[in-house]
């Protein structure tokens, strides 16, 4: 929205059906153009009387000089008797797009407004006979505060490359209280196409994901166009954003507790298997599927980060782990323990992270991507829908029932 953001268009395109008698917002305000030809001369038809020209009349659908227009208003105007030879909408925001209806009647605007802004709306058209008529409608849009508008960041970033365990991430800075309404307007589109479905896990984040992992090299369009769509108890969207990414090679990490090993697969082929340490008793590695949300190749870990006090027989304070990966925002990595390579592939002895060799760890940090998938198996303890991007945690039909859309 304003407060130097840039925003991208809204599609909208509802037909005006306004009746005979709308006369408010353009009453006097039509002019008709001079034309020689319009009225005929004496005795030279019917009863000999001039016939006057009759111009089109205009009407738009906001109130000349109305304030505190709402900013999710489509403006929309109609020429009634004549055909629309131009409407033009504009701001010092800029100018706002609009679709010419099939039969020249009508024009709707394509994008919402902006908030605290003046606009004018320019209108020229021709009556039956070619009589020109012009309007000219300005209104005042609300103005807004920052508590009044809620700003979304969007995963992946545009252009990053990901795994096929990646979800779409929206958030936002202010509370979704009606999902419903900014759920219609996040869109995500793929090549080649695979179904999916929104999930809301707060008022504040809502994931998008396949039905299965995503197909190795997919290209992917997210479009999350919200600006000025009213997002519940007078909160507005304040930017649209749209996001391009793409899918990567098929890296699965398959994880056996009681075995101690890490399968590595690249699209289906076993590329290595890797001798690991997980978390023993009291500290469980959590089973399920987890896909990696970052990486750090050298990460200071604390104990009291996790809830172990200083001082406790558990505690530790590590300022250079190696090649960490994080699983979970409960504290889960993989990374290099070289501590306790005596126990990889023959005990579980960490706090639950997933510990390998140096050598190990710094060859499969630098083949992974953020999405990338590691999944658990052995242990008692499940993972979670909302502990990192825990989306695979569920089946697909549940999943979607965590769509504000999923009762239409």
């Amino acid at each position: 929205m304003t407060l130097s953001r840039t925003r991208s268009a809204f599609a909208a395109a509802t037909a005006l059906a306004l009746a005979a008698t709308l006369t408010a917002c353009d009453a006097g305000s039509a002019t008709p153009g001079s034309d020689p030809g319009s009225s005929a001369a004496p005795g030279a038809g019917g009863d000999g009387a001039a016939e006057a020209a009759e111009p089109p009349r205009l009407v738009t659908n906001v109130r000349a000089g109305a304030q505190d227009v709402p900013v999710d208003k489509v403006v929309e105007v109609r020429a009634a008797g004549g055909t629309l030879r131009g409407v033009d909408v504009s701001s010092g925001s800029g100018p706002v797009p609009g679709e010419l209806g099939a039969d020249g009647t009508t024009w709707t605007a394509s994008a919402r407004l902006e908030p605290g802004t003046s606009y004018a709306v320019r209108v020229r058209a021709e009556g039956a006979d070619g009589t020109p008529a012009r309007q000219t409608t300005r209104f005042q849009t609300q103005d807004l505060s920052l508590d009044q508008q809620t700003y979304p960041s969007v995963a992946p970033l545009d252009g990053e490359t990901v795994g096929v365990g990646m979800p779409v991430v929206v958030g936002f800075d202010v509370p979704v209280t009606d999902r419903a309404a900014i759920e219609e307007n996040l869109t995500v589109t793929s090549t080649p196409k695979q179904a999916g479905a929104w999930h809301w896990l707060s008022d504040t984040e809502v994931h998008w994901r396949p039905k299965r992992y995503w197909e190795a090299g997919t290209e992917v369009d997210v479009d999350v166009d919200i600006n000025s769509v009213h997002a519940g108890g007078g909160v507005y969207g304040q930017e649209s954003r749209q996001v391009e990414f793409e899918v990567g090679a098929a890296h699965v990490y398959r994880v056996d507790a009681r075995t101690h090993q890490m399968r590595v697969f690249s699209d289906g082929e076993l590329l290595r298997s890797i001798p690991i340490t997980l978390g023993k008793s009291g500290f469980t590695t959590r089973s399920g599927t987890k896909v990696i949300v970052e990486k750090f190749e050298t990460r200071r870990m604390n104990s009291e980060t996790v809830g172990i006090p200083a001082g406790s027989s558990e505690a530790y304070d590590i300022n250079d782990v190696r090649y960490a990966m994080r699983l979970t925002y409960s504290g889960e990595f993989i990374h290099a323990a070289p501590w306790s390579e005596g126990s990889q592939g023959y005990a579980n002895v960490s706090h639950g992270c997933t510990g390998m060799s140096t050598e190990n760890a710094a060859w499969l940090y630098a083949m992974t991507r953020r999405g990338d998938v590691v999944e658990y198996t052995g242990t008692d303890r499940p993972m979670t829908l909302d502990n990192g991007y825990g989306d695979w945690n569920t089946s697909f039909a549940d999943y979607r029932q965590g769509s504000a859309l999923s009762a239409r």
